[in-house]
């Protein structure tokens, strides 16, 4: 239950955990599903393409995932490898399929019926209702796997950055499908930020539609507050649902461990803000980002 005291932490940190927002059947009915995703992928018909967030896209900023099945993901199941499951000079998968998958998404609470149930759920609904959202749309659901070894590093960044909307109203909902710690990549944060540190860029579509790259939409003496500071680790049991501010600094570090961190996560967004056509993630023509 979201109580007084969670929104007001929610609005004083930026973040906020409800414990127990789903039973234990729930998160095994939801695991299941997964687990028949994950073994359901075809390495053979499909692109290999991966998610890059971390080291080697700080590296090189304007590579990034930007082909035809990332672009066609909003209201589909599609299939996200880890960089490292796959050889860079052979292009073949490192280790079986269904553990080479970061994430599954960025539709699935429009194609997949326990996600759609959750996602629509009265205790969701009554959250964005706390929150003061008046005609709340769906987007960028997604099951996250963090693959045991590989599971790659996210930076610091905030949500805002890739669902842009004005004025901003990002939010995210975080799931835990199994026990969160740093030891497998829980979330870090810094309490606050939201407060402190204006978006400064923005992750659009290239205007010829070629591919993806940040852009620059503040002066350029802004800075990001907090970046490079210690995070306050978000630990949490399977079952638990952490609320994120779209303008909260976090990030998630590498999954070295031998147990996996999978989480399910959608956002939602103000529909009566503007969502323009450089963001990203685009809805099929014709269609509209998804009523909550």
């Amino acid at each position: 239950m979201f109580t007084d005291t969670h929104l007001d932490v929610f609005r004083r940190d930026g973040c906020a955990v409800i414990t127990d927002f789903i039973s234990p059947e729930q998160v095994a009915t939801l695991r299941q599903r997964i687990d028949e995703l994950l073994r359901s992928f075809d390495p053979e018909n499909h692109p290999l393409t991966t998610f890059a967030t971390g080291q080697s896209q700080q590296q090189q900023p304007d590579m990034h995932i930007g082909d035809e099945y990332f672009f066609e993901s909003a209201d589909k199941t599609s299939f996200f490898l880890e960089e490292g499951a796959i050889d860079s000079s052979s292009g073949r998968l490192t280790v079986d399929a269904p553990r080479a998958i970061n994430k599954i998404g960025h539709g699935l609470h429009l194609t997949e019926r326990v996600f759609t149930q959750l996602t629509h759920s009265a205790q969701v609904k009554d959250i964005a209702l706390k929150l003061e959202y008046k005609d709340p749309r769906v987007l960028q659901s997604m099951v996250i796997c963090k693959q045991p070894g590989i599971g790659g590093a996210v930076p610091w960044h905030q949500d805002s950055t890739f669902l842009f909307t004005q004025p901003l109203s990002a939010c995210g909902f975080w799931l835990a499908l199994e026990d969160c710690t740093l030891d497998n990549g829980c979330l870090e944060y810094i309490p606050g930020s939201h407060l402190t540190t204006p978006v400064t860029r923005r992750f659009v579509r290239k205007q010829d539609n070629s591919g993806t790259e940040m852009v620059s939409i503040a002066p350029d003496d802004a800075e990001m507050e907090g970046v490079g500071g210690n995070g306050v680790p978000i630990e949490v049991a399977a079952g638990s649902l952490v609320l994120i501010n779209g303008q909260v600094l976090h990030r998630s570090s590498h999954n070295y461990s031998a147990k996996s961190r999978w989480i399910y996560t959608f956002h939602i967004v103000e529909g009566a803000a503007e969502y323009d056509q450089r963001n990203w993630l685009q809805m099929p023509a014709g269609a509209e980002l998804t009523k909550l």
